[in-house]
């Protein structure tokens, strides 16, 4: 329903993310009632905003939607508007409930930090921020929480802005090409701040370009008047507009190529990680592609016109940004570090899932399943990430390495993080990350996209990595025995269970994605129907719908469907995957049957693990090309060129300067037949040259 300004519901729609920022206006000035009030009031913003969130659900759960609008730009026709449509109902609950327990698990986590008045600031904003890119029914709008959240961003990854070495990450001494391989808070921040910006550019490209043959930024605009992409089309425009808005995407979600960034982030609070890696930051670049792409797969549909190469890009920067960072979470021994390396790979299957249902008759069959991933994700990856905070806070190490037989010290966080792990590693039946991968495979495998096979082998070869690195992790952390870090802080008493206010928080969130596996087919399928209801009534695309001329898929009968729903080939990959990496990762790791050192023994496996230890070399190209390179062009500049002919140039023109001014100043002498002569001079000269 449409309603004009804060009537009726609409109100809790603006407050979801009006409440974040009015917090952080005002924190500064609790601060000074007390710190505990203060960490009270920003915790209490948050639980606002939430509830808010919660009052919208049975609007989504009847299909409906609230469109409340309001005067912004009268000059260009535009205004400020909140469009709580399904989509942004599911996703700004996940985004309220999920950041909240980070809130509450920061109590406990930040406790006695002398900056937590501005740590509360920053994350208030950027909470505020996330749910404006949600809830905006406009690409202005959007564009405005996007840069919101990057600043917020950029200034929580850099929060311990006094570069101490136990805030850093990557290990002290690592070079590969010639380029330190660690970095600094200051120097992570940095780097998320400019690789964000240049897919935010590309972004700003994207909107501009549709603005300016459609005259709106407005999502319903857009659907509702189909004229601008005839035209666009028609111009070869509209998919590199499309295109240009996921560069946006591709450098928020950290996708490749503009995913260093994110491997660096963990120089941030374990709490910032959780919110960034979890259900915000890297999470609005899907929410982007999910909210435009049944924009243009409508709009092709409708306009007989392809763009297929749109989705196509979406899957294939997926599916290689999934490979890439689950091959460098296989040997990287910071646990923060592969948790990062796993949130990058695990979205690259949501942007895979998105992609693929463009290149499918069934629309929603991928698209669902891209979404039901983040949703997934967004609970096990908060859980872990926080759970590793809990170690970090307790062991004071971030390696691995300095960890190791946790388990009997740490009960909880033990208990909790195995639950979350097995959602990652997809453990069959039981988890929600099994079911919404399978989901993603089954979505590949019917498709009938002409490249499918290639795809759904890439998704399965990450599937076992997944499961590998995961148990790996777990077994580094909690199994065998303790590393000498571990026995001499046992030795003086310091290895304890954290307290309440931490545990608790990322302990919902692992019960919750079992919970969720446990009843995985029938939330798929209510997913699965909510979106399918939504994506029928706004964009007018139905479970099978005609595409264009070019493109002819068959789509699999339910009757190939086995038990639960499940599709058989991708049903037993999934298990396939689980099992195979499960076992390797338990054999090496948790049981301790065969030694990992046994990689070494060859020069080739040696080689691989030195190649993936070095980031496939992507972060030394990224510094070469980007840094060390433009320097050198521009030492060579100064030298040869500012130095030698411009600064060359300087004094030669400010001597000849000078010694015209002297030739002057020596005609000045306030003679009066001097000047008469001059003047004659000057005369004769003129009329000699108009007889030539």
């Amino acid at each position: 329903m449409a309603v004009v300004g804060f009537e009726g519901i609409a109100i809790n729609a603006w407050l979801v993310w009006i409440l974040p920022f009015v917090g952080a206006a005002i924190i500064a000035a609790v601060a000074r009632a007390g710190h505990r009030i203060r960490d009270y009031t920003a915790v209490a913003f948050a639980l606002a905003s939430a509830i808010s969130a919660a009052t919208l659900i049975p609007l989504a759960l009847e299909g409906s939607e609230v469109h409340s609008q309001i005067p912004w730009i009268s000059s260009l026709g535009l205004k400020a508007g909140i469009l709580a449509d399904p989509l942004a109902i599911v996703m700004t609950n996940l985004v309220a409930w999920i950041s909240f327990l980070i809130m509450v698990y920061s109590t406990g986590y930040m406790h006695g930090d002398k900056d937590l008045t501005r740590y509360w600031f920053f994350m208030l904003f950027f909470i505020g921020s996330m749910q404006l890119i949600v809830l905006s029914d406009n690409l202005l709008m959007v564009f405005f929480g996007w840069e919101g959240v990057g600043l917020a961003s950029y200034a929580l990854i850099g929060f311990w802005y006094h570069d101490r070495k136990k805030d850093f990450v990557g290990r002290e001494g690592h070079v590969a090409g010639g380029i330190p391989m660690w970095a600094s808070p200051t120097h992570a921040g940095m780097k998320a701040f400019l690789m964000t910006r240049a897919g935010d550019t590309m972004m700003l490209a994207g909107m501009f370009l549709i603005f300016m043959h459609a005259g709106t930024f407005g999502f319903k605009e857009l659907v509702e008047d189909p004229s601008w992409a005839f035209a666009m089309s028609q111009q070869n425009l509209l998919v590199p507009a499309a295109v240009l808005l996921f560069g946006g995407a591709i450098g928020k979600s950290a996708q490749f190529p503009l995913n260093e960034w994110l491997l660096e982030a963990m120089t941030g609070p374990t709490a910032v990680s959780a919110l960034i890696h979890a259900a915000t930051m890297v999470k609005a670049g899907v929410f982007l592609v999910a909210r435009i792409g049944p924009l243009f797969f409508a709009l092709a549909t409708i306009g007989a016109f392809s763009v297929e190469r749109f989705f196509e890009v979406v899957a294939w920067v997926g599916a290689i940004t999934a490979f890439l960072l689950a091959t460098q979470a296989l040997v990287n021994p910071e646990i923060k570090k592969v948790l990062a390396y796993s949130t990058g790979s695990q979205i690259g299957y949501m942007m895979m899932g998105l992609g693929i249902a463009g290149l499918s008759l069934n629309f929603v069959d991928g698209y669902t399943a891209g979404f039901f991933h983040l949703m997934s994700h967004a609970m096990f990856k908060a859980s872990l990430f926080m759970g590793a905070g809990a170690i970090l806070h307790t062991v004071g190490s971030r390696f691995m390495t300095d960890m190791g037989g946790l388990k009997k010290h740490m009960r909880k966080t033990y208990i909790f993080m195995l639950l979350a792990s097995l959602s990652l590693a997809g453990a069959p039946l039981f988890t929600s990350g099994f079911w919404s991968k399978d989901a993603i495979f089954a979505a590949v495998l019917d498709s009938g996209y002409a490249y499918s096979w290639p795809l759904f082998t890439i998704a399965v070869v990450v599937a076992i990595m997944t499961a590998f690195y995961t148990f790996r992790m777990i077994g580094m952390a909690f199994f065998g025995r303790g590393s000498k870090h571990v026995e001499e802080m046992e030795h003086h008493g310091h290895l304890h269970e954290v307290g309440r206010s931490m545990w608790v928080p990322f302990a919902i969130l692992a019960v919750a994605s079992i919970a969720i596996g446990v009843v995985g087919f029938a939330f798929e399928a209510q997913i699965h129907h909510l979106f399918a209801v939504y994506l029928e009534e706004s964009f007018g695309i139905h479970g099978e719908e005609e595409h264009t001329e070019e493109v002819t898929i068959p789509i699999a009968p339910e009757g190939d469907r086995t038990f639960l729903g499940l599709h058989p080939l991708a049903a037993a990959a999934s298990v396939g995957a689980f099992a195979i990496g499960g076992a390797l990762g338990y054999v090496f790791y948790i049981g301790r049957k065969a030694d990992p050192q046994v990689i070494s023994r060859s020069i080739v496996t040696r080689a691989i693990w030195k190649f993936l230890y070095n980031r496939w070399y992507l972060n030394t190209a990224l510094y070469w090309g980007g840094v060390v390179g433009p320097l050198a062009i521009y030492r060579i500049v100064w030298r040869y060129f500012e130095s030698t002919i411009i600064d060359g140039m300087n004094p030669a023109l400010q001597h000849s300067m000078a010694y015209m001014s002297r030739v002057v100043k020596g005609g000045q002498t306030g003679i009066t037949q001097t000047y008469l002569f001059v003047f004659a001079v000057g005369i004769l000269i003129i009329v000699m040259l108009l007889l030539l």
